[in-house]
């Protein structure tokens, strides 16, 4: 990277070269202060680069090809267990991921709930869809 880059441009060029879908606000600390990354991750979620599922949570985003609105890379639930391994926060299946896997159940998991060792009191989701949690031992 050159003197000259930008800090929008750098963030951005580190972005596309991880091949994780999540980020954390602290994974670009070392490039700017906390107040300077917050501006240009707003500007990169306005601009269509970034989608904002949480406090200080971000994942890629593309356009998609249906309707022309910027969606996330990955679906929901995988990118709310992603997150929640970025934040140091066990998962582990749900009640009824287990009935389903077992064969007591024939509905399908809709992957929204997530199953979580103890509290996590974060909201992650976007556009209104948020993941549920539920404690299990």
């Amino acid at each position: 990277m050159n003197k000259r880059d930008s800090l929008e441009s750098k963030i951005s060029k580190r972005i596309a070269r991880k091949k994780l879908n999540v980020f954390l606000r602290d994974d670009f600390l070392d490039l700017g202060g906390y107040d300077q990354i917050g501006r240009v991750l707003k500007h990169l979620v306005t601009k269509g680069k970034l989608i904002r599922l949480g406090y200080g949570l971000y994942a890629k985003a593309k356009i998609s090809a249906l309707n022309g609105e910027t969606v996330p890379t990955a679906p929901l639930s995988k990118l709310g267990k992603e997150a929640l391994s970025r934040l140091n926060v066990q998962t582990t299946p749900t009640k009824a991921e287990i009935a389903y896997q077992e064969g007591r159940s024939t509905q399908v998991p809709t992957g929204r709930m997530i199953g979580v060792k103890g509290r996590v009191s974060r909201k992650i989701g976007y556009k209104g869809a948020y993941i549920a949690y539920e404690r299990t031992t």
